[in-house]
């Protein structure tokens, strides 16, 4: 893998920069041994080193992963930047998605998407964020679990609303889209976004479950391959979470 983050601010508008991107689903930092070990998650981000990584299934101070605001432990224990997107109060603390950078936050925000279901409401987190003088837009979602995929379909409608939110820029989108290769969410965010998995992954790319691989369910996208060009990506094997992360590597021109 390259390493990350080549350019200086001075040069910032002639050279590329290298960032790496991670996608990682934590299970409130809940194993395939069903212990929460916020340490082993953390083990698996340091040794990746990433630049930028979105979090999915993130507690803060939730009884079940020990009342700890797991976005900020993660910063701590990574060295990076945290932020916390909450979709849900759940066991009097919260439930969202999280953000983990070495590059300096610009704004965030968080957008509940429409359901069409009682139950969980899901988010999109999405950020604008200082790549060495440059502004990269990074987009992080964990969508509907449903087989049925219609919620997931109208939702891709709302990131496209976000999207244009942020018209001109380059954009990283990431997630757990809990739907597979092939299905007809991932044809539809494709209308939007290119898959780096199927511009230069090598094999199927199984993410879930972590210890039986089966489906590919976690994604990490671009909006513009010229703009935002895929290098290398692979799938780290970690029995951490119930999902394995993926991690690429991103030139941006």
């Amino acid at each position: 893998f390259l390493s990350g983050c080549a350019a200086t601010r001075g040069d910032s508008e002639q050279r590329p920069v290298k960032i790496r991107v991670m996608t990682f689903n934590i299970h409130h930092g809940r194993g395939a041994d069903e212990r929460v070990d916020l340490e082993r998650i953390a083990a698996v981000i340091r040794k990746a080193k990433p630049d930028i990584v979105g979090l999915q299934e993130v507690d803060r101070f939730v009884q079940r992963s020990g009342n700890v605001d797991i976005a900020a432990e993660l910063a701590r224990l990574t060295g990076m930047r945290g932020s916390f997107a909450k979709n849900i109060a759940f066991q009097e603390g919260d439930y969202g998605n999280g953000m983990l950078t070495r590059f300096p936050i610009l704004q965030g925000s968080n957008t509940h998407y429409r359901s069409l279901h009682p139950g969980e409401q899901r988010g999109l987190q999405h950020a604008v964020l200082d790549v060495n003088g440059r502004k990269l837009v990074f987009m992080n979602t964990h969508m509907d679990f449903r087989p049925e995929p219609e919620e997931r379909l109208m939702n891709i409608d709302e990131i496209e609303a976000v999207m244009n939110q942020y018209s001109g820029l380059p954009i990283v989108f990431v997630g757990d889209l809990n739907d597979e290769a092939d299905s007809r969410t991932h044809h539809r965010i494709k209308d939007l976004f290119t898959d780096a998995w199927e511009l230069i992954g090598q094999g199927p790319g199984y993410t879930y479950l972590s210890y039986n691989p089966h489906k590919r369910l976690d994604y990490i996208m671009v909006s513009d391959p010229k703009v935002l060009r895929p290098v290398k990506i692979k799938v780290i094997k970690t029995l951490a979470s119930d999902h394995n992360p993926v991690v690429a590597d991103i030139i941006l021109k």
